[in-house]
């Protein structure tokens, strides 16, 4: 059976009700049932949560009209009395109309300066279309915050991973800072993870360059497809090696898969999909290397396997997080 999202009046409906529901949220106070409606509308298509990244990031441009236009647009006419959430739709509506009719997301020579900040919780995985274009997915527990200018996109990685699909702009080059590490591009496909003590880069599509975040321009890395690197705390780039993206990157379908990857790497990626972060009990248990898949959403399972694939035990703390020990 089609789904009626899909054609040109199934999407209509769905702005409207993305309308609606971003108009409801911007109230001082959202009661919990409320709330948990929204997330059943959010979760019932990925379409929902993409049209209503699309009303945030026109949002947000509302500070680049000037106040004195706004309130005109928002002045209701004066044979009628709308209640003030009638009012805020009206407000919203305005304000996506201005946007859009100055054109401040359509690619001009001087692009309007944009900024937001997006985050996933705990389990969560989210779509992220920008105003240039280009897309991010997040992973669980991940955060970001944007800032384009007229000659820059930027973008830090402020906690977890993210897929970037950058869209090619020459004119404007797309940064991503995560930890001591920053990635170049001008439009290209690639993953970065932020960890405790690195920053990982794998490149699926295009070309980027990798450096340290405080290293001069000339000090960098280029990766292609199919090659990846990592950034360590001191900002010093280890030299391109070869790597799998579509194992890299299996956690947007729902699946960890480690390839000799060792104990204290698994357990922080581990980490962001448990409530309670997982251990590792000495740096011994911590080098131990493994291969497996496993679900993201089930981590129970992957620490019900480990004492039948290696030599370890894993043990509950008093604070509820779990550790691997050695057996």
């Amino acid at each position: 059976m089609m789904d009626t999202r899909d054609c040109a009046c199934g999407q209509t409906a769905v702005r409207d009700d993305a309308a609606q529901w971003f108009v409801r949220l911007q109230e001082p106070v959202v009661d919990v049932e409320v709330r948990r409606q929204f997330q059943v509308w959010l979760d019932e298509h990925p379409q929902h949560r993409k049209e209503l990244d699309v009303l945030q990031g026109l949002w947000t441009a509302a500070d680049l009209v000037p106040a004195a236009r706004l309130r005109a647009l928002c002045e209701a006419p004066p044979e009628r009395h709308p209640r003030r959430p009638v009012l805020r739709y009206a407000v919203a509506a305005s304000v996506l109309s201005v946007a859009l009719g100055l054109g401040l997301f359509s690619g001009l020579n001087h692009p309007a300066p944009y900024t937001a900040a997006f985050s996933t919780a705990l389990g969560e995985r989210r779509h992220v279309a920008l105003p240039d274009g280009s897309v991010v997915d997040l992973d669980s527990r991940s955060r970001i915050q944007v800032r384009f200018e007229n000659n820059l996109r930027s973008v830090e990685l402020t906690e977890g991973e993210a897929m970037f699909s950058v869209e090619h702009d020459t004119r404007r080059p797309f940064v991503v800072e995560a930890g001591s590490g920053k990635v170049t591009v001008t439009g290209t496909r690639f993953d970065v993870r932020r960890g405790s003590r690195d920053t990982r880069v794998v490149v699926e599509q295009g070309t980027v360059k990798v450096q340290g975040r405080e290293a001069a321009d000339s000090e960098f890395i280029n990766l292609t497809a199919g090659l990846g690197t990592h950034v360590d705390a001191q900002g010093k780039v280890a030299d391109a090696y070869a790597v799998n993206p579509a194992e890299m990157t299996a956690w947007r379908n729902g699946k960890l898969v480690f390839n000799n990857a060792s104990l204290a790497d698994v357990a922080e990626q581990v980490s962001r999909y448990r409530e309670k972060p997982l251990k590792v009990g000495s740096a011994a248990v911590g080098n131990l290397r493994l291969t497996s898949v496993f679900k993201s959403d089930n981590t129970d399972a992957l620490l019900k396997a480990l004492p039948n694939i290696l030599p370890v035990a894993v043990r509950t703390l008093d604070d509820g997080s779990q550790e691997i020990i050695s057996k």
